[in-house]
């Protein structure tokens, strides 16, 4: 596993999976352009050494393929995540009744509480530390990524905040417009944790909140700030089973709480609780530009960072983009999850075109009528799944990865008269679809065969399957062809 993200850079490197660029190139729109083809042609990550004449290189697509974000998490494919994941809720979910079964789940505990965040008392991010009007965030190479973004965004920041009662902390990747040398928005929307830790410092009437930004890190602790963990769930703990040991931190210089000590740059400050200022518009991942819209302002009383420190950013537009395979991953971890609400979900798959929260694939072992219904309304009832605004429900044998094999389920398998639910409920902040802000439509849409299940009395025709002994005989042939 990966200490820090010269590490990863150096694994990338010998698979061929990183190209360092020499070229000067400016971190207003040129980065994005190139990123955006790289990603798309399913390119490597990308290492910019020379950018605005600064000496602090921008790095980008480091998770921009399936093959990338696997060896960042330390597995070799994203379906083992799961395993993980059915692992750890395994311990929970039976007591052990055996000696040896015991011991195994001694073993796993023992495990987790080794995966606890270990705090340090001192760390290379801190190796240089900048206040007062030494700040500048001008100095990094922060990027403007479209046309029309209000002006340069920190996108790939790990936002860390506490819970005022109980001081839980989060940790969440927040886009973050630049205002000047020491003063940014935060972009947290409704549904996020550290959105409700903003409420809840204004409901106890708090005249401030401290917030720490780290940019950077092992390659699990960089993903972990957008997973969609319930709200008093460390994502810090979630990297450190993942990674197979503790996440290390160090206490801020200037304000109280801890920050991965192996990350590249630490902001730190606070918000004037009530202080707000107008964001946006940003390119989203919508493939659109957010509308401005006012959001909570961060004031820097410090900088701190490694030596030769790089910085780490990526893009969102029209998909797939990076942030694409960092959903990905995070669905096949929450998987299991899903299944130990509804057990009769097999797999699930939130396409690229959907944007995640918009569109869901799921499938099911269907085994009484308004079983289908009852998965739809679960999931609409389950965490940030409130916000999907369309799910499409095929039986367990269809392969949900395969979206050619589910258009064709959805165009043969339904009767929209018959097969749509359409509810209402909450929708995500960006959607500009929605009659109004944060509250939208949903559909549901049964793909699945229909049988008396259904009350469908008709006979459901066979599907056409070539028979195994000609498919075997045609192999065994297929040279012979000369196709």
């Amino acid at each position: 596993m990966f200490n820090n993200l010269s590490d990863f850079i150096d694994f990338l490197e010998e698979k061929n999976e990183l190209v360092r660029i020499s070229t000067p190139v400016s971190s207003e729109l040129e980065i994005t352009e190139i990123a955006d083809r790289a990603i798309k042609s399913n390119g490597p990550a990308l290492l910019f050494e020379n950018v605005d004449n600064k000496n602090i290189p921008v790095l980008i697509n480091l998770f921009g393929s399936e093959s990338r974000i696997a060896w960042g998490l330390g597995v070799d494919s994203l379906n083992d995540l799961s395993g993980i994941a059915n692992k750890l809720i395994n311990l929970t979910k039976t007591p052990p009744k055996s000696m040896i079964d015991k011991l195994k789940v001694l073993s796993e505990l023992i495990t987790l509480s080794k995966s606890s965040p270990k705090i340090l008392k001192k760390a290379p991010c801190q190796d240089v530390v900048l206040i007062g009007d030494e700040i500048n965030l001008f100095d990094l190479p922060i990027l403007k990524c479209w046309p029309d973004d209000a002006g340069k965004f920190i996108t790939l920041p790990l936002v860390i905040t506490r819970n005022v009662n109980t001081g839980q902390r989060n940790v969440g990747t927040y886009r973050m417009q630049v205002y000047d040398k020491k003063t940014t928005g935060i972009h947290w929307q409704t549904h996020k944790v550290g959105s409700a830790h903003y409420r809840k410092a204004k409901e106890t009437e708090q005249d401030k909140m401290e917030v720490a930004v780290a940019l950077g890190g092992d390659p699990v602790t960089i993903w972990s700030g957008s997973l969609p963990l319930p709200p008093d769930m460390d994502e810090l703990l979630v990297a450190g089973v993942l990674k197979g040991g503790p996440v290390e931190l160090v206490k801020c210089k200037t304000v109280d709480l801890e920050v991965p000590a192996n990350c590249e740059f630490v902001l730190e400050g606070y918000m004037n609780v009530g202080e707000q200022r107008v964001e946006g518009p940003f390119g989203d991942h919508t493939g659109f530009y957010s509308e401005p819209s006012e959001y909570p302002v961060f004031h820097l009383t410090a900088i701190t960072h490694k030596i030769n420190p790089i910085y780490p950013a990526v893009i969102v537009g029209k998909p797939p983009t990076e942030d694409y395979f960092m959903g990905k991953a995070s669905s096949k971890l929450m998987l299991p999850a899903l299944q130990l609400t509804m057990p009769e979900i097999v797999d699930v798959n939130m396409p690229a075109e959907g944007l995640f929260h918009n569109f869901a694939i799921v499938s099911m072992k269907k085994e009484y009528p308004g079983h289908v219904q009852k998965v739809m309304y679960g999931l609409w009832g389950l965490g940030l799944m409130a916000l999907t605004k369309i799910i499409v429900v095929v039986d367990h044998y269809v392969d949900v990865e395969n979206t050619s094999e589910v258009a064709w389920r959805i165009g043969t398998n339904i009767d929209p008269s018959r097969d749509l639910v359409i509810v209402k409920g909450p929708a995500d902040d960006l959607d500009h679809a929605s009659e109004v802000p944060k509250y939208s439509g949903k559909i549901g849409i049964d793909a699945t065969t229909k049988s008396e299940l259904d009350g469908f009395n008709r006979n459901w025709p066979d599907e056409i399957v070539m028979a195994e002994e000609i498919k075997n005989l045609v192999d065994t042939k297929w040279n012979s062809y000369k196709i």
